[in-house]
């Protein structure tokens, strides 16, 4: 076999596996969808998210919802909102500075603290807030205790690196005479990152927010030790404690205690699901937008 036909036979397998991984990888999403979508359709209704409350009631937290996931569904989306509203400014604005204006050392040592931020688990994050508490009553402020604003920060703390890298690969990836565009019209450095490089890249910084809200949005180890709690009214204020959808379907799975509650958690996972899904959506209809507006 001559070298030319073995590296033909190289890349024909190399194909082959390559659609064979992704195939699989389809494949396997597809069956845990099926599978829940099978244990999960028959609970969804006005019963598993407000139980015997009136719907109108549990919406104006006039009576509150113990028996079914509607606190654990709004806790979700405000714990969401919360670290985004404090992770994607920062994020962003972070990327854009090492991409555009830190010298090259600065780079380097910041691009390695992001990658080790990066790489910490969830559970020590969940630690490091659970720490700040500890260390918050031991000292000025005795009343210190887990909450949904102490969850918030955590996650936010463990989104950023995300939205750091996304940003600055986003920036980087700009061929050069888009970079020149600017300064050739007398555009300052700042006009040029603003009118120019930010439209170019908004794609793929807004595709690093999708995935930061995506992982806020199905987090467990952060919050179970930051203020979560497995029944709960609705939140009404940053220093209460909250219900979320992860914990709960965690509870519920290991918790159940007939074969209706396990149906629950499966219901429970589908919801939140969809609400993965709706979040995603609304940031594409949103990353659309920005890139019509942007065009004109």
């Amino acid at each position: 076999m001559t070298s030319a036909q073995k590296r033909r036979l190289a890349d024909v397998a190399t194909l082959a596996l390559c659609w064979g991984a992704a195939t699989g990888t389809v494949l396997a999403v597809l069956a845990v969808m099926g599978f829940l979508i099978c244990r999960g359709t028959g609970t969804l209704g006005m019963e598993l998210f407000f139980g015997q409350v009136h719907w109108r009631d549990a919406l104006t937290g006039a009576r509150p919802v113990f028996d079914g996931l509607w606190p654990a569904f709004a806790g979700t989306l405000i714990l969401v909102v919360l670290s985004c509203l404090m992770a994607v400014p920062v994020g962003i604005a972070g990327g854009i500075y090492l991409s555009e204006y830190a010298t090259k050392r600065f780079q380097s040592v910041a691009g390695f603290a992001v990658d080790l931020m990066a790489g910490i688990p969830s559970i020590v994050m969940g630690l490091f807030g659970f720490s700040m508490v500890v260390v918050l009553r031991n000292t000025f402020a005795p009343q210190a205790k887990t909450c949904l604003l102490l969850a918030s920060l955590c996650i936010a703390l463990l989104i950023l690196p995300y939205l750091v890298r996304t940003t600055q690969n986003a920036l980087s990836g700009l061929p050069d005479h888009l970079r020149l565009l600017g300064p050739s019209l007398g555009f300052t450095a700042w006009q040029n990152t603003r009118h120019v490089l930010l439209p170019s890249a908004g794609r793929g910084i807004l595709s690093g927010v999708i995935l930061a809200m995506g992982r806020a949005a199905e987090d467990t180890a952060v919050i179970l030790l930051t203020g979560v709690v497995a029944r709960a009214f609705l939140p009404r204020s940053l220093w209460d404690k909250f219900e979320a959808l992860p914990f709960r379907i965690y509870y519920l799975a290991a918790e159940h205690r007939s074969s209706a509650e396990l149906d629950q958690a499966f219901g429970t996972a589908l919801v939140l699901l969809m609400l993965t899904g709706a979040l995603f959506g609304t940031a594409f209809f949103i990353q659309r937008t920005m890139e019509h507006h942007w065009k004109k």
